[in-house]
């Protein structure tokens, strides 16, 4: 529901950033930990330290409805923002689909467990996911995919309101009304899910990068690099930025410049996308 996202741009909009807003950056970790309890979630933090001090990955886990062996599905979007920016678009966004996702969740019966996660320091070379991931690594746990969202509440209908950088191999409409799927070789396979998923609710458009997309630096500027790096398929889905969003990064990333339609529709086709990939199968 559009009003339960607006109740948390609310919450969420204004600068969190390590150093010139620290208080700030823990109140929005409370927070986020706050709403996954009240959807019913498993709450823990994932600590990390960062320049000497403690930063928390806030984790909420939705198990499955009986014992599995089935690998988690990640569903994650970042807490932080740049310095001067209160961040509505990058990150609160995403945070907003990510706790409504979870709330729409509540009543569903799950074949895997699934945890949405909102990584920390993202801003800063991806410090959280990096962290996170290494932990991962390290105690063996695998994971079946993640899905991180990043920027995904501008749109416009304006002609030429959408930049396509150089090299990018796939046609790129010009009007910026649609979400970017950004895989790699991979998360082909993932990629190709959510596609086919979230195409009937919002447009999309798939890309597929090659290695782990060093030759297209765009594609690379979120969390779900992490896991490309250690070999777990992963897809960003984003608005793509500063290539639509002439607020990205700057004071005036507020809430009256997102487009609240348009978050509804990515929350609706997130959902089902989660919902495809974990939802145990309903019995006649």
């Amino acid at each position: 529901m559009a009003g339960n996202l607006l109740t948390h741009l609310s919450a969420l909009v204004r600068e969190r950033h390590p150093r010139t807003s620290p208080a700030a950056l823990r109140e929005t970790a409370d927070y986020v930990s706050q709403q996954f309890t009240r959807a019913g979630l498993a709450v823990a933090a994932h600590r990390f330290d960062a320049w000497g001090k403690p930063y928390d990955n806030v984790i909420g886990t939705k198990p499955a409805a009986r014992r599995t062996s089935a690998a988690p599905l990640i569903l994650a979007a970042h807490y932080d923002t740049v310095e001067g920016s209160p961040g509505a678009d990058d990150n609160a966004s995403s945070l907003a689909v990510l706790l409504e996702v979870a709330r729409r969740l509540t009543p569903t019966v799950l074949a895997r467990p699934v945890q949405f996660i909102a990584f920390c320091l993202e801003e800063e070379d991806l410090l959280g996911s990096r962290a996170y991931v290494t932990h991962l690594a390290t105690t063996g746990h695998s994971v079946h995919g993640a899905i991180v969202l990043e920027c995904v509440g501008y749109a416009s209908t304006r002609k030429d309101s959408q930049k396509t950088p150089p090299g990018i191999p796939v046609a790129v409409p010009s009007v910026g009304n649609f979400l970017a799927l950004i895989g790699n070789q991979a998360s082909a396979q993932l990629t190709t899910a959510l596609t086919h998923t979230m195409t009937p609710i919002i447009p999309v458009v798939p890309l597929i990068v090659p290695g782990n997309g060093e030759q297209l630096p765009d594609t690379r500027r979120s969390d779900h690099t992490a896991f490309w790096e250690h070999g777990i398929p992963a897809v960003m889905v984003t608005d793509t930025a500063n290539l639509r969003n002439p607020h990205y990064h700057r004071s005036t990333d507020t809430i009256d410049t997102l487009n609240l339609d348009f978050l509804n529709a990515v929350t609706d086709a997130v959902t089902a996308a989660v919902l495809a990939l974990a939802a145990a199968p309903e019995r006649s």
